[in-house]
């Protein structure tokens, strides 16, 4: 009978060992298959660096989001979408140089896997429409950054669109009540084509173009000779107004 106790006491302790071990190592297996949350790394490109700045003290505060750069102009938000892949551009719209619409299909051309959050000051419907034609995948009014900022960023990493209320009253009206949609020459260009006019006619060479895009000189000369023949335009000039009237660049 004593030895009975002992084994039946042994198994016990053993038992109780087992479960114990048991409950410890399901607890890590479930803290490695738990996936871990990679930092948000978002690209932010506004010419007003007060803007950056509130931007900046928004997301500081996510302790999984990050800011992986700051730009001025739409060149340098190409440039460096392509350069650091971020997983989300939050983009001025009106900017020196390449607007942000330009831009915009530019990234997404580049680096598809790159998101881009619209950030402005425009609320007209045509507007509104030529960001959903250029593949944003958000768009929220900088009056309303405050409240709709930090939303936009969590909708847009979990793959869905964000639109700001007002912005999206827009966009109902305008398919209920749709109007004459006007489409200009810009529609014949390509991003590519698009950003060459920016940095032309904002007096840049041949040479600066081709080292500007990481591309040969050859290649920019050709960029040139085909968008003024596409384009119909006799004059340097005539390009110049071409990408005023289009609003790829600021006048």
């Amino acid at each position: 009978m004593r030895r009975t106790k002992e084994g039946h006491n042994g198994a016990t302790r053993v038992v109780r060992g087992s479960a114990a071990l048991s409950k410890k190592s399901g607890a890590t297996r479930d803290r490695e298959a738990r996936p871990k949350r990679e930092t948000l790394r978002i690209l932010v490109a506004d010419d007003h660096g007060v803007v950056r700045r509130g931007v900046r003290s928004l997301i500081d505060g996510h302790p999984e989001w990050e800011i992986c750069g700051e730009v001025g102009n739409g060149q340098d938000a190409v440039a460096e979408a392509r350069r650091l892949r971020p997983d989300i551009v939050l983009m001025d719209i009106t900017m020196p140089g390449l607007n942000g619409l330009d831009a915009t299909r530019a990234i997404l051309e580049a680096v598809p896997e790159t998101k881009v959050l619209i950030l402005t000051m425009h609320e007209s419907e045509q507007v509104v429409r030529e960001v959903l034609d250029a593949g944003a995948h958000g768009y929220i009014l900088k009056s309303d950054a405050d409240s709709d900022l930090l939303n936009a960023l969590g909708a847009i990493r979990q793959g869905r669109p964000f639109f700001a209320s007002k912005v999206s009253q827009i966009v109902l009206e305008g398919y209920l009540h749709p109007g004459p949609r006007h489409h200009g020459e810009s529609g014949e260009l390509t991003p590519r084509q698009r950003e060459v006019v920016a940095l032309l006619s904002t007096g840049k060479s041949n040479k600066e173009v081709a080292a500007a895009l990481g591309i040969s000189i050859k290649t920019a000369e050709t960029h040139r000779s085909t968008i003024m023949r596409r384009l119909k335009l006799g004059a340097f000039s005539d390009l110049v107004r071409y990408a005023v009237r289009e609003r790829i660049i600021e006048p």
